[in-house]
């Protein structure tokens, strides 16, 4: 696949750059690559924000907040029986102008109809449009199960979303990086010339950066978008430079190649505080880190067995060492601070001689198993490298053997997605909208058994109670249906819950305005850094 290179344009921006006294370049040490610029394509939160300066939706989150606002829609209205939601798109806003595209019109409703089709209708060319891939956060959020169909209006700046069921969380999904809208002007003429696969390499959006070009594994170069229809940006150049090592991140942030950096290692904040020169941002995460076992292999299909190996996790000492107490132990699949979370629900107790009596009455001896652990840093789990090795010696303890397999962060997460996949998978998540459909649908739902639900779990009394929830408006209603679903959840057990961290954001002092988002995204249209 080939990758436009922003080697000359960034050549010609930085000539035009010295000319102003003001310019200023903001550059963020990011854990891993994007897997695209396609905004619909993957789920990861590298990718969701690489493409963040770019893109926007229908609706947006208020930063830091779940608070949803009016973005390319300026208002809209849904119908007292809540299947049909009519958007008012926004007047004058321009396509973004970029070295192999030069829009001829303004955004408007046809944009945002193909933007949902090619997810939508499995018969359109663009469905999918990159061999081996899918709209894999649309499927995951059950979306063609929800939506019915998406039409213009009466007029270019009208778009109807018809749903086949009231839909609770709908308006904070489409608020989600999924959702956001690409330009069916250009891809037309993609298409025309047999490189719909350009889609995903060069993006144009509406947003307030527009993209410059990506160095692979290495860097991704944006300019201020000179054309917003919103608040211009307070720099003129966003670097995301790639840096895998946690360590090496904190070196750049020291020597000012960084001016903000992701995931610093727990064991390095309290250095980071007292540096004179740093500061840093932290807040309890919307996430959940889990050992999801595959249930459709043998012998973790039983749950006394998952509950066996459950046991024998000591969940502490994976809190002290890897995240230095930055963390909590998890019992459910949804955090703590998340409304509908079950407090009465009782964890499995660490207890190893419980553990192997519990394996031996199950019939499982000399159990050999595969554990993966992510190669990257995530909110949720800064090393899950020491985290798998824990769970190993924890294991070996009961008499079960485990080996600890790892690979680079794309391939992880396509291989340890399919049924066919073997053992246990670290893995984890920070929440997307504020809503517990979207931890327990694209996680646990049956209809994301072979791609986001690692533990390949289809229950059907589980999978009911969500379903229901997602229709029911009252809140009070659906907070017992989620209760319902987090005990047969934790009957179960298709997961060891492992923890809720604690996300720190570590800065220069002279970066203003940033504000951690409770997504675990990173926005920076309205940041400033000080010259």
């Amino acid at each position: 696949m080939k990758r436009m290179m922003y080697f000359a344009a960034a050549a010609v921006m930085g000539l035009g750059m010295a000319a102003s006294a003001n310019a200023k370049t903001l550059t963020y040490c990011s854990e891993a690559s994007p897997s695209s610029f396609d905004p619909a394509l993957y789920e990861d939160g590298n990718t969701l924000d690489a493409v963040a300066p770019i893109y926007e939706g229908l609706v947006k989150f208020k930063v830091g907040t779940t608070e949803v606002l009016p973005a390319l829609a300026e208002k809209w209205e849904i119908s007292k029986d809540g299947l049909t939601y009519t958007f008012h798109l926004r007047h004058g806003v321009k396509w973004q102008t970029t070295d192999n595209f030069t829009p001829t019109r303004d955004f408007n409703a046809d944009d945002v109809v193909f933007s949902f089709h090619r997810q939508l209708d499995a018969n359109t060319p663009w469905n999918p449009y990159i061999p081996n891939t899918s709209y894999q956060y649309f499927g995951d959020m059950d979306m063609p199960n929800q939506l019915a169909d998406v039409k213009k209006g009466a007029d270019d700046y009208t778009v109807i979303l018809t749903l086949k069921q009231p839909s609770a969380p709908m308006l904070a999904n489409l608020a989600m990086t999924f959702a956001n809208i690409v330009s069916k002007e250009y891809a037309d003429k993609l298409q025309a010339a047999g490189q719909a696969a350009q889609l995903a390499d060069n993006p144009v959006g509406t947003g307030p950066f527009t993209f410059v070009g990506y160095n692979k594994d290495s860097d991704i170069h944006y300019k201020a978008n000179p054309d917003y229809w919103g608040a211009k940006p307070k720099v003129d150049t966003l670097v995301f430079s790639i840096t895998t090592d946690a360590a090496t991140r904190l070196q750049k942030l020291k020597a000012g190649e960084c001016d903000v950096m992701v995931s610093p290692a727990p064991a390095d904040v309290a250095a980071i505080k007292a540096d004179p020169n740093l500061k840093t941002q932290e807040q309890q995460g919307l996430n959940i880190a889990s050992l999801d076992y595959n249930t459709q292999e043998k012998p973790f299909d039983n749950p006394d067995v998952r509950h066996a190996l459950n046991m024998a996790i000591d969940k502490k000492a994976i809190v002290a060492a890897v995240f230095q107490g930055l963390a909590q132990p998890a019992i459910n699949p949804i955090p703590p601070t998340m409304w509908s979370y079950d407090k009465d629900i009782k964890d499995d107790p660490y207890d190893p001689a419980a553990a192997k009596a519990l394996l031996d009455k199950a019939g499982v001896k000399d159990l050999h198993m595969k554990i993966w652990a992510m190669p990257v840093a995530r909110p949720y789990m800064p090393d899950a490298k020491t985290a798998a090795t824990l769970i190993q010696a924890d294991f070996a303890k009961i008499g079960v053997t485990a080996d600890i397999f790892s690979e680079d962060w794309k391939p992880y997460q396509k291989d340890s997605s399919p049924v066919t996949h073997d053992g246990a998978v670290i893995i984890g998540w920070t929440g997307d909208n504020g809503d517990p459909d979207n931890f327990l649908t694209p996680l646990l739902g049956c209809n994301a058994v072979g791609v986001s639900n690692r533990a390949e779990w289809c229950n059907k009394e589980f999978d009911d109670l969500i379903r229901k929830a997602a229709t029911v408006t009252d809140q009070a209603a659906r907070t017992k249906l989620y209760e319902q679903a987090q005990v047969i959840f934790k009957k179960d057990a298709p997961w060891a819950t492992l923890d809720h961290s604690v996300v720190v954001m570590a800065m220069s002092k002279k970066v203003s305005n940033y504000v951690m988002d409770p997504f675990g995204l990173h926005h920076f249209d309205e940041v400033d850094v000080a010259d």
